[in-house]
Parts: C-alpha cells; structure tokens; sequence
C-alpha cells in the first residue's frame, strides 16, 4: 500500500502548480507525465526537496497512493482525458476516486461519470478557474460527481482552495457534470466581462483619445469602485506595460485578433438548447470570431464609410458615465449566466445552491469581483430569485443606471465604435422589462406561410386562420 494522498497526471504549469500547491497543504502527491523528462526536470527543480513522489508509468503512481487512491487528471479536454482513463482502469479498484481538473465539456462528464460508475470507480468532474497563479496559490475550485467522493478529497481541495473571510472558494455543486456546467458558464460570463471592458476601451481610447497612461489612471479609479475586481485591476496594469522593441505601450503593438479555446462557445450552444437567452456572452464569443477577420477587416475599412469621431469638451463627464454604463451591463451578464444556471439546475438535476456558486467565485477565479458578495445576498434573500435584476438591490442598481448604459450605446454608435456586448446587455434588459414584445407578428407570420398556429390574448385555446381567399 502506497503513502501518498493524491496522484496527479499531467505536469504542465497548471499540473506543476497544483502540486506544489498540495504539497505546501501537508499532503504527498504523486506525480506522473507521460513525457519522463518532464517529470524528471520537474522533480530536479520545482519540486526539489519536497513530499513529491516521481512515477514514470501509470501503475507505479497507483501503486504509490493509499487507499481509496485518489488520481487527478490535468491534462488537455477531450480524446486524452478519456485515453489516460483507459490506461487507469487496470489498476484501480471500486471505490477509488478519478478526477478530472481540465476544461471538459459537461456532457462528456456525463458520459465518463456513468462509465465508470458502471465499474465502481467514482468520477469528479472539476472545475478549475484562475490560471496558473490560482492553481499555485488559491483557485476557485467547482466539483462535480458522487457526494460521497467529494468529501474523500474535500480537505485537500478546501486546503489549497483561495480563501475569502477565511471561507475556501470551493463547495459541492451537485452530480455528475454539475461542476463542469458551472466552470462553462463562469468561462461565458468571462468571456461577457472581457469584452464589455474591451468595448469600453475602445470608446475611451478612440472616442476619447486617451492614451495608455490615462487609461491606466481611470481603470485603476473604477477598481475603487463598484467595478472592482480582478478583470478591471490586471486591465489597470496592462496600460503601464512598455514594449521594449518599439517604446510603446505594450497594449498598441498587441495585434487585434482574439484567440478562443471553446467554453464560450459551450455557454452559447447551451443557452440555445435550453432556451436561456444570453445575449451578451454571444455577443462577445462572436465579437472574437470577427476579431478573426483582420484581413478582410482591413480591406473593408477602405471602402465602407463611417461617421467621423467628433471632439468633445466633458470628458470626465462621459467617463464617470461609462463606469456606471459598465457595472449596468454587467449585472445584466451575470444575470444572464445565473438564469441558465437555474434551468440546467432543473433540466440536468444539478440541484445549484446559486448563493454558494457567488461564493466561491468571490476569491482565486477569474471572474472575481466584489460584487459577487451582493449577488450571494441576493439569493440569500431569495433562493428561488428567478433573476438577478428582480433582487431589490440589482433592480435600483439598474433602474438608476440604465441610462448610462444608453447613453454609452448611442455615444459608440454615433461614433462608429462597435459595442455589440454593451447593445446585447441593453437589449436584454428592455426585452425582459417589456410585458408586449412584437413576438405577436411573428407567430402571425408564422401562421400566414406555414399554419403554425397561435395563441390568443383573449381566450383559450391554440387558432389558426385563413390568411387570404386564396
């Protein structure tokens, strides 16, 4: 019988990090990678010295570990998270635990964690946020799977977990893929966060014509602020970076095209299939997509018009306005992001508590920000809060700011700057406070060309009319 208490699979920085996080808790890992000269630079550098264990094959690490064998999976999502499982299933016994801690899609969660269950073997599927610093020092850490197995690894996960008033940003999330789900979703709300403060970049910086040093000065103003948190701070930061080649500011010489690994798509493709509008984080996976077309974008930019960006005297003015502008579009993100939680908690039976979900996003995860402790209030009054902006604090948070949040979609329009998250959020938000929307026409559409029927507003029943004589 091994001595250690957890077995890792995968020593790339995030693999590394997380070990040497466990390690400095008090436990012993086991470290496996299936290139050995990885493992063995690891062992001669990061590692030197410490409780970790080098294994080069997948039965020696088993072999390594007490029992119930915990074995946690950090490598790349897909095909290869289900090859290493094939390779562990020799080896394990019923009731030891798996877990995978990459990027996986839920329902390939789903589908691992009824696999092996078949065979005895317990499978978490868990989220992971806050880059290669969080894995080293505090992540958010969103577990999925049998109960019973998350509270075999829950002292390790709430020892390296970040902390916030001394509470780990980790708890229980519910069966099977529930971990994973909620990792997809705060990846999309990520995703909703990055480009609204990109498109308030924007504005600022080619409407405004402020440099990187006043971008600087007003992004670390607003991390004062309502807006604090860790996306508005490191974005502070990034406009004091001086490129060494060229003396410009970093930010300047970074080319204009933004890369995606496929959990905002995820986020997207779930809000369609369970009917979720989320207008915004669609917004912004298709804003990256566009990024994308730099040629073509630059071919076009010589031959469509647009207005021309006007001088203005109340600058300050306008900024103060985009800063609430901000904080309103994203409460409607966020609430997007919490209402497809709601219903994948009630299609999939994840059983969400969306109060602990703010919670440990409050510290170690990306999307981290102040606010969130509003947002666990907010359910705390209400469980059942069918959305975030019916809470009475969001609900005069964005009663008072839906004007800036105008204001800021009219100024970029009139200036010929695209804010499709910004115009998303604000549509979102007077589609749901309309009680008519022209839904109406398009069922009589619908009617007119295809019989598809309807409903009325003054009676019972499902109708259908003859359009025309003909």
């Amino acid at each position: 019988m091994g001595s250690c208490d957890i077995g890792l699979i995968g020593l790339a920085v995030m693999g590394q990090n997380l070990a040497l996080n466990m390690e400095d808790h008090g436990f012993c890992v086991a470290v496996y990678n299936r290139t050995a000269a990885r493992t063995r630079e690891f062992m001669e550098k990061r590692a030197k010295g410490r409780r970790i264990v080098a294994t080069y094959n997948v039965a020696d690490l088993v072999a390594a570990l007490k029992r119930p064998r915990i074995v946690m999976l950090m490598v790349k999502a897909g095909p290869p998270v289900d090859a290493v499982i094939e390779q562990l299933l020799p080896y394990v016994e019923p009731g030891d635990i798996i877990i995978d801690g990459g990027n996986s899609f839920f329902k390939d969660t789903e589908r691992r964690a009824q696999y092996l269950a078949e065979r005895g073997i317990h499978f978490l599927g868990v989220g992971i946020s806050g880059g290669e610093e969080g894995a080293r020092h505090g992540p958010s850490i969103m577990p999925g799977g049998p109960r019973e197995a998350y509270e075999v690894v829950r002292p390790i996960f709430e020892a390296i977990a970040a902390k916030v008033d001394g509470e780990p940003c980790v708890t229980y999330l519910g069966p099977r893929g529930a971990g994973h789900f909620v990792k997809m979703v705060h990846n999309g709300i990520e995703y909703g966060d990055m480009q609204l403060i990109a498109e308030t970049y924007d504005i600022m910086h080619r409407g405004l014509g402020l440099d990187a040093p006043a971008l600087h000065q007003v992004f670390a103003r607003w991390n004062q602020g309502v807006l604090s948190s860790y996306l508005i701070e490191i974005t502070a930061d990034i406009f004091t970076k001086v490129d060494e080649v060229t003396g410009k500011p970093l930010v300047d010489v970074i080319l204009d095209v933004a890369e995606q690994k496929g959990t905002g798509l995820w986020t997207t493709e779930q809000g369609l299939e369970l009917k979720v509008p989320i207008p915004t984080i669609n917004a912004a996976v298709e804003a990256r997509i566009i990024s994308m077309y730099k040629e073509e974008r630059v071919q076009a930019s010589k031959v469509l018009e647009g207005p021309e960006i006007q001088q203005v005297d109340d600058t300050e003015e306008i900024i103060q306005q985009l800063e609430q502008a901000l904080y309103m579009a994203k409460i409607t993100s966020y609430a997007q992001g919490f209402a497809l939680l709601r219903k994948a908690s009630d299609v999939y039976e994840y059983g969400y508590d969306y109060g602990e979900i703010a919670r440990i996003w409050r510290g170690g995860c990306i999307i981290r920000a102040r606010f969130l402790d509003d947002i666990r209030r907010a359910f705390a009054r209400r469980p059942d809060l069918p959305n975030l902006m019916l809470d009475p604090f969001f609900r005069d948070a964005v009663n008072q700011r839906h004007p800036n949040l105008r204001f800021a979609v009219r100024l970029a329009a009139g200036w010929g700057i695209p804010v499709p998250a910004m115009g998303a959020s604000l549509a979102y938000y007077d589609a749901y406070r309309s009680a008519r929307l022209p839904a109406n026409l398009i069922q009589a559409q619908r009617d007119y060309f295809g019989a598809h029927t309807y409903r009325r507003i003054d009676m019972e029943g499902v109708f259908h009319t003859q359009w025309t004589e003909d």
